[in-house]
């Protein structure tokens, strides 16, 4: 007969527990992907098991966290328009882990977005009120009572500007224009021209900075004026800028004065001009229509709304101190009224001084 064979305990303790081991190691396996199949997106990244997972991603503005959910969420934008956008029927599990790092990168740029401030709009020069004005000069009041209606009135007779508003009251139409005359500081950004120039003063408190501008007015016919303001904040420094350009306002000649057109139209300089301001030189000669101007960018501003819209020019010296520049066209313009010629002269030259025949007509009228 035979024995019957004797169970073995200890082993069948070893067998059960080698088997309990797998299994939780099967089950762990399955969770972080490792099973017989995991599924992977097509990059060979672990696509989660749960679509539902969600991304924070913390504000900028509020400091506040936001949940974006990878599946069919979305989070309305400012306009009413989805942010996020949900992922189609069917579509596997690499199509949902890429639709959800899509929608992170959407949330990022919608937040950054909403914590930009808004900028806001420079007001406008409120137009000249002729009846609200109350003129403090002898001039000022003639011209308010009708006895002065010609800016050629004052000009001629020599008497002195010194009322802003005056000029307002006889040229409406008046354009204002800032000249670059500084340069940005920085180490990407440096070099650029800007409209202020920055200086400052160094004292026992600290730095003292001052922001210059220079302005330039004119009504495109004939009267320019250039003006230079100062002051410890930008906004000030500009309106001394334009009241001064204002109270220094002038007349010009304008002609053809070029042997290669003879034209007898008030589209260029009636001869040639010279001026200096420091080392700074500059000649304007007359050319023919359709030359176009033919200057530095900041002269050719000058002559623009002065009226002048063919020259041909020679600058000399340190011509990137664009003050010295300017002011030496200036002082070239100038020369244009202060140089004598006779009537037959003027008659060939087609010469204007100051508004051209058919705006004087027009403002008489």
């Amino acid at each position: 007969m035979e024995e019957p064979k004797q169970s073995n305990p200890i082993g069948a303790k070893k067998s059960a527990a080698a088997e309990t081991k797998s299994s939780h190691a099967a089950d762990t396996g399955r969770k972080k992907g490792k099973g017989p199949n995991p599924v992977q997106s097509d990059s060979g990244a672990d696509a989660p098991d749960n679509a539902l997972e969600s991304v924070q991603i913390i504000s900028l503005e509020k400091g506040k966290s936001i949940e974006k959910s990878k599946s069919m969420e979305t989070i309305p934008h400012n306009n009413g328009v989805p942010a996020v956008a949900g992922t189609a029927a069917g579509a596997g599990p690499a199509t949902v882990a890429g639709t959800a790092g899509v929608a992170a990168v959407a949330a990022v740029k919608e937040v950054v977005e909403v914590a930009e401030p808004e900028t806001q709009a420079v007001p406008e020069i409120p137009a000249f009120d002729r009846e609200k004005w109350k003129p403090k000069t002898g001039i000022g009041k003639k011209i308010k009572a009708g006895e002065i209606t010609s800016l050629d009135q004052i000009l001629d007779q020599g008497h002195k500007i010194l009322e802003a508003e005056i000029v307002d009251a006889l040229i409406p139409h008046l354009e204002t224009e800032l000249l670059f005359i500084g340069q940005s500081k920085g180490k990407f950004g440096g070099g650029q021209r800007r409209v202020f120039k920055q200086t400052q003063k160094k004292t026992a408190e600290g730095n003292k900075p001052h922001f210059a501008a220079s302005c330039i007015v004119g009504n495109k016919d004939g009267f320019i004026g250039i003006g230079y303001g100062k002051s410890k904040e930008t906004v000030p420094g500009r309106e001394k800028a334009i009241r001064n350009a204002k109270l220094h306002i002038m007349k010009i000649r304008r002609g053809c004065g070029s042997w290669q057109c003879g034209c007898r139209q008030p589209h260029s300089i009636p001869f040639e001009i010279e001026g200096r301001c420091g080392s700074c030189r500059i000649k304007l000669m007359p050319a023919p229509r359709g030359t176009g101007l033919k200057v530095e960018r900041e002269c050719g501003k000058v002559l623009g709304i002065a009226g002048i819209k063919d020259i041909w020019s020679i600058t000399k010296g340190q011509t990137r101190t664009k003050t010295n520049l300017v002011m030496a066209c200036i002082e070239a313009l100038k020369k244009l009224i202060s140089t004598k010629t006779q009537p037959d002269m003027e008659r060939e030259l087609g010469m204007v001084e100051g508004k051209s025949k058919e705006a004087a007509e027009v403002s008489h009228e």
